[in-house]
């Protein structure tokens, strides 16, 4: 067993996991994963640079991360940084003051690469299910991008494009500095529209369409399956690998479209960082089943944090 410490920055939250893993047998034993929100991404579509505030809300959460590592005593650590940080003029302070609190340098990897750690992360422990057929379509849905990666037993195409529920809100539903709430027809139409182009990228350079099983990764996707099941809280045992079917997901989205801010703060199951932006995740994620076709999603917890853990191991 080798001890890893993998670390994930998006562009709406930062997550650790520390783990034991034997890439012998393919077992990975959680220690401990948690996940905290601060919004990095915050005003990078329109200013192109990393936000004061935002920084320091990512310091504060690495310098709490770095005293849990090094508690665990993590042999290996791993830090991965996603699409803010590649938009972002400023991203050299970024990398500065991560390497100043944990000691290594931020890698902040291209679109392709997030999506092999993504795949990876998330489809390892299918293998040799029979309820599931491949090839796999991962689905990443982050705050500034979203990953999609086709494959079985390799990646056989993959492509990050700029759709994601921070950047697709900034972008279309916020008003002298607040969300809409709840948003009219035409910014929905604009959303969708952003998506469908989104799409049409990603197909040229992956074959959506020939996947059998669609797997569903990150927040927006994970959080739909809560509200789904209608979960009196967040239930990481529940969600995972749970299955959301095409009509579900396409009513939830449409209470989300139509909900006020208060009306969707009252799910527990909802973290507070997602409110506001969960509206445009979910639509993400109905486009994507709708284009292919999809009756359902197979949610997962495990992702691209699994995925960095065993490049580690």
């Amino acid at each position: 067993m080798t001890r890893v410490a993998a670390v994930d920055c998006g562009t709406n939250s930062i997550r650790l996991l520390v783990a034991d893993c034997d890439p012998a047998t393919g077992e990975l034993i959680e220690l401990d994963r948690r996940m905290t929100i601060v919004r990095l991404g915050q005003g990078v579509d329109r200013t192109g640079r990393l936000a004061p505030e935002a920084l320091e809300r990512t310091f504060a959460a690495c310098r709490e991360y770095a005293a849990l590592i090094k508690e665990l005593g993590a042999e290996r650590v791993r830090f991965v940084a996603t699409s803010a940080s590649r938009d972002a003029e400023n991203r050299d302070e970024f990398v500065r003051g991560v390497f100043d609190i944990l000691g290594v340098e931020p890698e902040v990897i291209s679109g392709d690469r997030e999506a092999e750690f993504s795949f990876t992360g998330a489809t390892k422990e299918l293998t040799g299910r029979t309820d599931l057929t491949t090839p796999y379509l991962v689905v990443d849905i982050g705050g500034g991008s979203t990953e999609f990666v086709v494959g079985d037993d390799h990646v056989r195409g993959a492509r990050s494009v700029d759709i994601g529920c921070v950047r697709l809100t900034e972008r279309h539903l916020v008003r002298d500095g607040a969300v809409v709430d709840p948003p009219g027809p035409e910014q929905i139409a604009a959303i969708r529209a952003d998506i469908e182009a989104a799409l049409d990228l990603a197909e040229r350079d992956v074959p959506l369409r020939e996947a059998h099983t669609l797997v569903g990764l990150a927040g927006s996707v994970t959080t739909v399956s809560a509200i789904a099941q209608d979960l009196p809280a967040y239930d990481s045992a529940a969600i995972h690998h749970s299955r959301v079917s095409h009509d579900r997901v396409r009513e939830i989205t449409e209470w989300l479209l139509a909900s006020t801010h208060a009306e969707r703060q009252a799910v527990p199951s909802m973290h507070p960082g997602r409110v506001d932006v969960i509206a445009a995740g979910a639509l993400v994620l109905l486009s994507i089943m709708e284009r292919i076709g999809a009756s359902e999603v197979v949610v997962s917890e495990h992702d691209i944090l699994d995925g960095i853990a065993w490049s580690l191991a």
